[in-house]
């Protein structure tokens, strides 16, 4: 296998935290294994003459404390099809920026291996493309209208409602049936969201966990990371107080997994976390999967190392 040229869109590579950041995780494992990288800011990107560039830089990657864990060398203008791969790995908010972004780097994809495809992560944002398969959801409603919202709670009582283009559970609201905020809360969507917004019926089973399951080129990992909502939290997120532990998946999972195999393959997606709650599918992350740090930690594969293997395959 011949040394890849490897370019990481990414948020500002200093404020990540290297021991949870999967990011990160893929950067070590394509140093060990020899390939070059470098670091660029979405910013810096240009498209000028049918030519897309970005101001990069090389990178070196240690797995080491919090502002000892990268050295970045001399950036410069750089012409992005010259890079064998480009890990597309900035965060949302899936905003027109993320979309405008994703148009710019569909010009080099194939040619330059963008993971995971643009123009299928602009068409399959993870609240839309999960409503594909409604008979694996829990009810799920999306819409800004007022009249149908409170319908949907009069039919399935407590419910949560959230952003449909947040991320790592900021926004999300839990209210339970009968409570007299539901008003309030729209009108704060309403003024801050000009999108719908995504209402679902609670799930209770979420005490007992929200999982976190990775598939790589369609095949699901053995073990997916289950995270467990802190005490008076709806929330399961880590960087809430979600307790993480490992999980091996279950046959309900397996068929969920089998079942979205096929929309997975066809949009070209190398890597994707799902979310299930108490063998309901809630979410199809695409953008910027995350979880696979904490669950080599935990004792699980090393799911850096497969991805790393998928990328080496197509190149």
């Amino acid at each position: 296998m011949k040394n890849l040229s490897i370019a990481v869109q990414m948020d500002p590579i200093q404020d990540i935290d290297p021991t949870g950041d999967s990011t990160f995780a893929m950067m070590l494992e394509a140093k060990t294994r020899g390939h070059e990288l470098f670091y660029y800011n979405p910013a810096s990107m240009g498209l000028e003459n049918g030519v897309l560039s970005a101001s990069t830089a090389p990178v070196q990657v240690t797995d080491r404390p919090k502002g000892e864990h990268f050295t970045l060398g001399e950036f410069q203008t750089t012409d992005l099809s010259r890079f064998d791969v480009i890990l597309l790995r900035q965060d949302p908010p899936f905003d027109m920026n993320y979309i405008t972004i994703t148009h710019m780097l569909e010009r080099l994809h194939p040619e330059t291996l963008v993971v995971n495809a643009p123009a299928e992560v602009r068409n399959a944002p993870e609240k839309i493309l999960v409503m594909e398969f409604p008979d694996l959801m829990p009810p799920t409603l999306i819409t800004r209208d007022r009249q149908a919202i409170h319908a949907f709670r009069d039919t399935h009582g407590n419910i949560i409602v959230k952003p449909l283009y947040g991320n790592g559970g900021a926004g999300v609201f839990f209210l339970r049936e009968g409570d007299q905020n539901l008003v309030s809360l729209v009108e704060l969507f309403e003024q801050n969201f000009t999108e719908p917004f995504m209402i679902q019926k609670y799930l209770p089973d979420v005490r007992k966990g929200d999982k976190r399951i990775i598939i790589i080129e369609g095949e699901p990992v053995h073990v997916g990371l289950n995270r467990i909502p802190a005490e008076g939290e709806a929330r399961s997120n880590m960087h809430v107080g979600g307790r993480p532990e490992l999980s091996e998946l279950t046959e309900r999972e397996k068929e969920i997994c089998a079942a979205i195999a096929p929309a997975l393959k066809e949009r070209d997606f190398i890597f994707v976390g799902i979310d299930v709650i108490g063998g309901y599918l809630t979410e199809i992350n695409v953008t910027s999967p995350t979880g696979i740090r904490e669950i080599k930690r935990f004792g699980g594969p090393d799911i850096a190392s497969l991805i790393l293997d998928a990328i080496e395959k197509r190149r």
